[in-house]
């Protein structure tokens, strides 16, 4: 049976940015705080209530209603809104807000979530900070996990959003799609927040948990917002939700009854998802169109032939030129890491090693649990030596998991 402690986290996720996106487009970004703090609020009240008296029929809608009302009482008694805020808004002489124009449908949410996405991803505002604002303001990740994101630490985030709001006030923008010219600009922008919102849920670091979900979850829906709208359906984002859509496929057999990795090898083909692979490669053959080639692109490719489970020499040659190309699209050290494991699989495990030992990754643990894995069978020492070097790296219970599990193979 759910409680209030169950749904509480998952409505606060789902439903708080949708809130304080439809109350900033009302008020005005430059008053983002005060839509936070009203959503805040209603959430605390749900928190008690529920608490005290269970959970109402329809908890979704017991938050719309309760806000609607905090909005209203707050418009009518907070004399700051009455004396700052409102007069800076439109029709200030007579300015009210009725429940009505507090709307809270669907379409206006969906609209409100596109608009605030460009809004944070103004050009006036860093890259970095935009996509620090998306995860906290469109996706409401704390401080923490966005400093997990960036690698960086939470006294420094919680600076980078505060300049990034405040520059959100000093330039006044507007929660409003940007001119045709722009969209794509900003598009960029957007799609990296939603490419590592992604993966913080797929390859969770935080939380000590292998997978969460319900943020793959919201940076699908978000995805889906965009193919849905005429002005921001490029190719760029239709590759990038056949990748989500092929990853995704496989949650059911990616984690064990523990909530323990199962490595791709290892997992059962007939938990894959159909529907979501068959999505998958509808939004890819969507992606085809027009002459951009982006790395979206390519790790979706190389996603769907991880769809096929059989090893077989096309799969994996198919596979490493896809990653020669992603390395010349965008280099990163991961990906030509990730490079070596196909190159294992399509030339052998010495011309991998070979490879593998050029990048020099010695302070990550991945680099040593792939070399592990290439030495085992080759060099049983090198490989016990590269395993547990990893160990003493990885952060993550999940990693360690796996690393032990590889190791103890080798007795």
């Amino acid at each position: 049976m759910q409680t209030e402690t169950d749904l509480i986290p998952h409505l606060f996720r789902t439903e708080f940015s949708k809130l304080v996106a439809v109350l900033s487009k009302l008020f005005g970004i430059e008053h983002i705080e005060t839509a936070e703090d009203i959503v805040s609020e209603t959430f605390l009240l749900a928190a008690e209530t529920w608490g005290q008296k269970g959970l109402p029929p329809n908890p979704t809608a017991w938050l719309y209603t309760v806000s609607k009302n905090k909005t209203l009482d707050y418009i009518k008694r907070n004399k700051l809104f009455s004396d700052k805020i409102a007069p800076a808004l439109q029709s200030s002489q007579d300015f009210s807000i009725s429940e009505k124009e507090i709307d809270l449908s669907p379409r206006n949410i969906n609209d409100s979530q596109l608009q605030m996405m460009f809004a944070i991803c103004h050009p006036g505002i860093p890259v970095e900070a935009q996509i620090g604002l998306s995860l906290n303001i469109l996706c409401g990740f704390g401080a923490e996990e966005i400093a997990d994101a960036f690698l960086s630490n939470k006294e420094t985030i919680y600076k980078r959003l505060a300049r990034a709001k405040e520059k959100l006030r000093t330039e006044k923008v507007k929660i409003e799609l940007p001119p045709p010219t722009e969209i794509s600009n900003r598009l960029d922008t957007i799609l990296t927040t939603l490419y590592l919102l992604f993966n913080e849920g797929y390859y969770s670091s935080s939380q000590n948990t292998t997978l969460r979900q319900e943020l793959c979850i919201e940076a699908m829906r978000l995805n889906l917002m965009l193919i849905t709208n005429a002005a921001t359906n490029i190719p760029a984002a239709n590759a990038l939700l056949a990748l989500m859509c092929f990853h995704s496929s496989r949650f059911e057999a990616r984690t064990n009854q523990n909530g323990e990795l199962i490595l791709y090898e290892e997992q059962d083909e007939t938990l894959w998802n159909k529907e979501l692979i068959s999505k998958g490669e509808l939004y890819l053959n969507q992606a085809s169109q027009g002459k951009q080639l982006t790395k979206y692109h390519l790790e979706a490719a190389i996603a769907y032939w991880h769809t096929h489970k059989k090893d077989s020499a096309e799969k994996w040659e198919n596979i490493l030129q896809l990653y020669n190309k992603l390395l010349i699209v965008a280099y990163s050290p991961i990906v030509a890491l990730n490079r070596t494991y196909a190159l294992a699989k399509a030339n052998g495990k010495i011309a991998a090693i070979q490879e593998a030992e050029k990048l020099n990754l010695q302070h990550l643990h991945l680099y040593h649990s792939l070399l592990g894995n290439l030495y085992t069978e080759v060099d049983n020492a090198k490989a016990k030596a590269h395993f547990n070097t990893a160990l003493s790296l990885a952060k993550t219970t999940a990693d360690k998991q796996v690393i032990t599990k590889s190791a103890a193979a080798l007795q």
